[in-house]
């Protein structure tokens, strides 16, 4: 398996639900960056790259999408489409997002600050990464 699916408490109510991730508890890493992408036009894709170091769970807050990972080896989809789950993406692997619905909001907590010299964007040379 080349991430992890993980769910998070759901606190149903009439007024309406409420889901809490706590950083090293239910995300296992101390959350540095919070960002979030929403207004996607459909038939776009997003990510397309790896981290070196960088840890990111990924959460489709609203509406759905996919996400692939790729460990250079192997590839494994997983639709995203509940408030209360995240995909837990562990360092070196290629990620990319697609099949946006309308109105899909992607959450992602990430383990580090953006550093550039983190990132790897272009495939052969995140393959060239991974043989090492």
């Amino acid at each position: 398996m080349l991430g992890e699916i993980i769910n998070l408490s759901k606190i149903t109510d009439p007024r309406g639900n409420l889901t809490v991730a706590e950083q090293l508890r239910d995300i296992p890493f101390a959350v540095s960056r919070v960002y979030w992408t929403y207004d996607i036009p459909a038939g776009s894709q997003r990510g397309g790259h790896a981290h070196k170091h960088c840890r990111e769970f990924i959460i489709a807050v609203s509406g759905s999408f996919s996400v692939t990972l790729d460990d250079g080896r192997e590839r494994q989809s997983y639709l995203l489409n509940r408030p209360y789950q995240g995909l837990l993406v562990p360092t070196g692997i290629w990620r990319t997002l697609e099949d946006f619905s309308s109105g899909a909001v992607c959450l992602v907590l990430a383990e580090d600050p953006f550093d550039a010299t983190d990132y790897i964007y272009d495939y052969n040379d995140f393959i060239q990464y991974r043989d090492v």
